[in-house]
């Protein structure tokens, strides 16, 4: 099976209920410890430009699996007082971002790194991630970032040969793909609870988009040596999946900003595209859903 594409069209299937996502996390979590790194083999880098740029990738991938699994089981003890189920399914979403962060120790030891103070740019998002108090603030933060790792993390798969971090990364890749479309319904349960909370987070939403665009000016410095990614094409990466994302699920409410997408070439339009299935579709879900038989295919 082939984790479905990031291009993205209108969503054309019925959102799930929590039973079949709750589902889906279930039988993933009798698999997760199944999987392993193999690391067996030093990796040949380039140079030691290329493996510190490795080191300080694989970092921000730690401390995003880090914020993400606080938060889900954060969100889970609150949650469980109004429904058990989903409190359930975010307690198991946060147990996978917690593997995550375990295979990344694991491989950061591997290339002779560790896991390092987060610089100025990454500690403050997370400070104001972390001040975050209404539920569908946290959720929306969450459900950018996992988009924003996803995007980042195929786009390196594309340039990454040495096969212990191509093996990282398709793990990344695969379980944030899954972990997009299941944000979505996280939002979608915590906007039917709260309609106000729609109202409340255009202004959130403008700004998060805004300042994850300008993200790769702080990352492509530090990380480029490894990935390839250069600062524009990420850039446009982050806003044409973002826009997908919102412009096809217009039941969020949230409209990405016309003069940041023409400023990087993108139409409403272009974003539209009906020809693939939505990244926060069940269906998409399903296509990554099933660790034993996907492979990840590179943008």
């Amino acid at each position: 099976m082939t984790i479905a594409p990031m291009n993205a069209g209108p969503t054309t299937a019925p959102a799930r209920p929590t039973r079949w996502w709750l589902g889906m996390l279930e039988r993933r979590a009798e698999k997760m410890r199944e999987e392993y790194l193999d690391l067996s083999q030093p990796i040949a880098w380039s140079s030691e430009e290329e493996r510190r740029a490795a080191i300080k990738f694989f970092n921000a991938a730690f401390r995003a699996e880090e914020s993400g699994l606080r938060q889900a089981h954060e969100l889970a003890g609150e949650v469980a007082a109004w429904d058990p189920d989903l409190a359930r399914t975010l307690e198991l979403y946060g147990n996978e971002e917690g593997w995550h962060r375990e295979l990344l120790t694991e491989f950061l030891e591997h290339i002779g790194g560790e896991v390092l103070p987060m610089g100025r740019v990454t500690r403050t998002f997370y400070r104001l991630y972390a001040r975050a108090e209404r539920m569908e603030t946290i959720v929306l933060t969450n459900l950018m970032f996992e988009t924003i790792g996803a995007t980042t993390y195929r786009l390196a798969l594309r340039n990454v040969r040495h096969p212990a971090a191509r093996s990282m990364l398709t793990i990344l890749t695969r379980d944030e793909s899954f972990h997009v479309p299941l944000n979505v319904h996280f939002l979608r349960h915590i906007l039917e609870r709260d309609p106000d909370a729609r109202r409340r987070l255009r202004w959130i939403f403008l700004l998060l988009f805004t300042s994850l665009l300008a993200l790769p000016l702080a990352s492509r410095p530090k990380a480029r040596a490894f990935d390839g990614i250069g600062t524009r094409q990420l850039a446009r990466a982050y806003a044409e999946y973002l826009g997908r994302l919102f412009e096809n699920e217009p039941d969020l409410g949230l409209r990405p900003p016309r003069l940041l997408l023409r400023l990087l070439g993108l139409t409403p339009q272009e974003l539209r595209r009906t020809d693939e299935l939505s990244v926060a579709s069940a269906e998409a879900a399903e296509r990554a859903a099933d660790r034993s038989a996907t492979v990840v295919t590179a943008l």
